[in-house]
């Protein structure tokens, strides 16, 4: 028997919504539901058979009950989401022990241990504790975590939890890394098969060999991938973990625990992470309208995410995949020529000969948007600057490359003393690593630089000149449309003014030929009065735009 599924359909006729269920479901669910209730808390005296289920408090994320795999009758102890139509299980209690009968029994002993048993225990939460409890309790969280809580002075405390032992799934709030005061190590582990929650060969854990600890994926115990220290703005091989809109992440590193954990900013979406049991980590989001998960990001992704792709001294480009994605890093070549030739880059590369890279004009080139080397051997100052750790490289002649160990505050220094293994090139994010080179190495990385900006240079007059040409252009464009214009303009004002000025002639002409007549061209104010009657309003015509006209 695997999870209950209630399937509703609706049909909205006149105006009322009409459910239509199978009378065949509807006849099962009858017989189910006397066997199953649903709990928000196991105590000593509420035990969780197989067919309960305790719902997480809050908004009912997740459910912990007894499932079975598909194709399979065993049954497991499983935390799974509660309101979503794919079956997704995030973590499994009996895991190696499974039940292979439906009476099995989740309680709380007298110890105040949690104890899966059917006639004999199969899991416990195995703790020690110094005497009986009675009050202790278990419920499930809506993050996920189931958590084993004893009643103190009126306050929880935490005994237990299964946050602290992660199954093949990262979720939300989940912390990966060591705990320096417990030795509690957190980390995943991928299940056998899709259909066997049994323990896989692949796990994702924190690797603390070294000052920098370092996230890795493996499988049968052999490195599959290093996703890299924490940089202060990701993981260094993590070149898509952003901080967005959708995921925030933390990596502590501190005297009590090294961990990373990531939490999502919208409530609403679910996301997890989840080690298949090929050892390729996919980090999921869930689509609700389609009802399935979408990846997000998977790794390795790319042949360049392998651990050590291209051997010691090497950078992996994926960009020149079609040549030969392997090159070995300036002031270095092929450790076997013919090997390279044949596109095998796994002997990879050493100093070049008969060069000296102490104190003889050696200098440092810059590679940017790297993942820088691995840390495992690397020497750290956090307390140093940029300027500080180049001069402490340039001083030690074994050292062959430097970093800053904080990427947002470029602060910090990272040195490495040996062969560098598990570079990478990335496009758009990424470290910039400080190789040593001899002088030759270094004068001609500076001239190919130097052609490099002469050539931008160029680039940048050329297009500075076209841009200045165009401007140009448009102003002259501009000015002689506004001249014809204005010309145009002046032709139609020359028209009018010619028309008015005949009329103004034609007028004084007329008004020469009245001057011989006996009307005079002159009044008096004395004369003017007393036509109009001192300005008379009988002696008014009207009123016009220049004043008064009188008769």
């Amino acid at each position: 028997m695997g999870f209950l599924g209630i399937s509703f359909q609706s049909r909205q006729t006149l105006n009322s919504n009409i459910i239509i269920m199978n009378p065949f479901f509807l006849l099962s669910l009858l017989l189910y539901l006397p066997c199953c209730n649903s709990l928000h808390t196991i105590t000593q005296n509420q035990p969780l058979k197989d067919g309960d289920v305790l719902v997480s408090q809050g908004r009912a994320t997740f459910a912990l009950g007894f499932f079975s795999p598909q194709n399979s009758q065993t049954r497991y102890l499983g935390i799974w989401f509660n309101n979503i139509s794919q079956q997704t299980v995030v973590w499994v209690a009996n895991r190696d022990t499974p039940l292979n009968t439906t009476s099995g029994l989740l309680s709380i002993n007298n110890h105040g241990n949690l104890v899966l048993h059917d006639r004999n225990p199969l899991w416990s939460s195995n703790l020690s504790l110094p005497s009986i409890s009675t009050n202790a309790s278990a419920k499930l969280l809506d993050t996920g975590n189931l958590v084993l809580t004893i009643n103190n002075n009126n306050s929880d405390q935490v005994l237990w939890q299964s946050f602290d032992y992660p199954g093949n799934t990262y979720l939300p709030y989940m912390k990966l890394g060591f705990d320096r005061k417990t030795g509690l190590n957190r980390f995943l582990t991928s299940w056998k098969s899709r259909n066997d929650p049994g323990t896989g060969n692949a796990t994702y854990r924190m690797d603390r060999t070294g000052l920098l600890p370092q996230l890795f994926l493996y499988t049968n115990n052999a490195p599959l991938m290093r996703v890299g220290p924490w940089t202060g703005l990701r993981l260094s091989g993590a070149a898509e973990m952003t901080q967005d809109f959708i995921f925030s992440f933390f990596f502590i590193d501190d005297s009590n625990e090294v961990s990373s954990i990531y939490r999502v900013n919208d409530p609403n979406l679910l996301s997890i992470s989840v080690l298949e049991e090929t050892g390729y980590l996919r980090r999921l989001v869930w689509q609700a309208h389609e009802g399935k998960w979408f990846e997000l990001w998977n790794g390795p992704r790319e042949e360049c995410d392998h651990y050590r792709r291209c051997g010691s001294n090497s950078i992996c480009n994926p960009y020149h995949e079609e040549t030969f994605l392997c090159e070995c890093l300036p002031g270095f070549e092929p450790k076997s020529e013919r090997e390279w030739y044949l596109k095998d880059g796994s002997s990879g590369c050493v100093r070049k000969a008969n060069v000296s890279t102490c104190r003889s004009g050696e200098g440092f080139v810059e590679l940017a948007l790297v993942k820088a080397p691995d840390t495992s051997k690397a020497s750290v100052d956090l307390g140093l600057s940029m300027e500080e750790c180049r001069d402490t490289c340039l001083r030690d002649c074994s050292c062959a490359a430097y970093t800053s160990a904080n990427q947002s505050s470029n602060t910090g220094c990272i040195t490495w003393h040996g062969d560098m293994e598990d570079t990478r090139k990335f496009s758009q994010v990424g470290q910039t690593l400080f190789l040593r080179v001899d002088a030759l190495e270094l004068a001609k990385y500076s001239k190919h630089y130097n052609d490099h900006a002469s050539l931008g240079k160029k680039k940048m007059a050329l297009i500075l000149a076209l841009s200045i040409s165009f401007f140009m252009f448009l102003v002259v464009t501009i000015l002689v449309y506004f001249f014809k214009v204005r010309k145009q303009v002046g032709r139609r004002r020359n028209h009018k003014h010619s028309s008015f000025r005949i009329h103004v002639e034609e007028n004084l002409q007329n008004f020469d030929n009245t001057k011989d007549s006996d009307l005079p061209l002159l009044f008096d104010l004395i004369s003017i009065t007393s036509a109009t009657h001192n300005f008379s309003p009988t002696n008014k015509l009207g009123q016009g735009g220049f004043g008064s006209v009188y008769k």
